[in-house]
């Protein structure tokens, strides 16, 4: 197989193949959140050429959020029982498809359909969760590094494509914005289809740098049930809660809010479209810088810490965004305090998570908690919508997400260390 002839030319020159896995994982998560931030860039085309309000498309947008994080449970049940190179081939083509046909959208439900539906479903099997799963099978080293790269992915994704998509929506319309993210989509299942195995044991690996002597952990019995179980298991525990309220919050006020409707908010300050989305990309720059660092340091620091500045920076940065006049030099500043903790808290919060509930359960919580970020993401996208609609503003919108970090952040200092958590279950 072209997979094991693979591995071996990597391994005579000191590569493990974990290393393409994750750069395959990369890929296809920053196709999907490509596909999944470019709605955004069309809320004010599809409200001139359609009729629709700002409040019918985010409503669209926020089912879509919704299933995007409610799939994160079930998407781990899939991985273990269909593998990772089905999942992520399946949902490559349910969003690549999605993007073909929602050019033939002429009616709302057409949009509930494809961008609620498909490109919710299609995102949600390769969410977080995905990179989460990932880091923990191929990595027994370097694990919280994996994360943050593969978290940095999803939000640089967002964002980055953002300004290639504007200017295109500028010049060519709406529906030449979807081309590239359908191209992706076909070309990374093809590379999927073609390297991605389940696990390093499958080529008689170990993990990177794990102990190849030592036989593989047992995979977890799962079933379509089993994502309940665990939940009720996890629910049992404070630390849950407090991880999945921090993360709700997280969601709220990143997805829901700020990719969604960034542009639209800039619009309504007299800026367009291709520089609103340039400062997006600016953000996904110093996000992927951030998240990156943020996936070093969680191997190095307490968790919890950062956590609390990553939510306390967003959140202060966020009661700026009103004041920042929309020049260049005040939406350059947000850009840099935002963008380097857009999901920094990801590789913090899956630490948490593994060093809580114990590697073999870290994909099923962590997808729970990551439902959690969704729902938040959802009510901010719905929520910013209506306000922009009734109060032609979104500066209340972006006041309650700002003080909702803050407590975000008070509430990560609360979490218990994992030997105290350890020693209250034995007990």
């Amino acid at each position: 197989m072209l997979s094991n002839s693979t591995a071996r030319w990597l391994q005579r020159r000191g590569i493990h193949y974990g290393w393409l896995v994750a750069a395959i994982t990369f890929l296809t998560m920053l196709t999907m959140s490509a596909a999944l931030g470019l709605p955004g860039a069309m809320l004010q085309p599809l409200s001139r050429e359609f009729g629709w309000s700002t409040e019918q498309i985010s409503s669209s947008l926020a089912l879509r959020f919704a299933l995007f994080g409610l799939l994160g449970p079930f998407a781990a049940v899939m991985m273990e029982r269909f593998g990772l190179r089905a999942v992520m081939c399946m949902g490559l083509a349910l969003v690549g498809g999605a993007m073909a046909m929602v050019t033939r959208a002429t009616q709302l439900w057409h949009l509930f359909l494809l961008w609620s539906l498909l490109l919710g479903m299609g995102t949600g099997l390769t969410a977080l969760v995905l990179g989460a799963v990932v880091a923990n099978r191929w990595f027994a080293a370097r694990r919280g590094l994996v994360i943050g790269v593969l978290t940095a992915s999803a939000a640089t994704g967002q964002l980055a494509f953002l300004p290639l998509a504007a200017w295109m929506i500028e010049h060519w319309g709406w529906r030449s914005a979807t081309v590239p993210v359908f191209v992706a989509s076909a070309l990374i299942a093809v590379l999927a289809l073609l390297f991605v195995r389940d696990r390093p044991s499958d080529l008689g690996l170990a993990p990177f740098g794990g102990d190849a002597s030592a036989p593989p952990p047992p995979a977890m019995a799962m079933n379509f049930g089993t994502p309940f179980k665990v939940l009720a298991e996890a629910a049992r525990n404070r630390t849950f809660w407090l991880l999945a309220g921090t993360f709700f919050i997280c969601g709220l006020s990143t997805n829901g809010l700020v990719q969604t409707h960034f542009i639209s908010l800039c619009g309504d300050n007299g800026m367009g479209a291709v520089p609103a989305a340039s400062v997006l990309a600016m953000m996904g720059a110093f996000d992927f810088v951030g998240t990156v660092l943020s996936g070093w340091l969680s191997d190095r620091y307490d968790n919890r810490k950062l956590l609390f500045w990553y939510y306390g920076l967003r959140g202060l940065s966020l009661f700026w965004l009103p004041h920042s006049e929309f020049t260049f030099y005040g939406l350059g500043l947000f850009a840099m305090f935002y963008g380097l903790d857009w999901i920094a808290t990801v590789p913090p919060t899956v630490k948490l998570t593994a060093q809580h509930f114990g590697p073999q359960k870290v994909g099923l919580v962590f997808g729970w908690i990551f439902a959690a970020h969704q729902l938040g993401a959802a009510t901010a996208a719905w929520g910013a919508g209506l306000t922009r609609t009734l109060l032609l503003t979104y500066t209340p919108a972006l006041y309650a997400a700002g003080l909702a970090c803050l407590v975000a952040a008070v509430m990560a200092l609360v979490i218990g260390r994992a030997r105290k958590a350890a020693a209250v279950a034995a007990a």
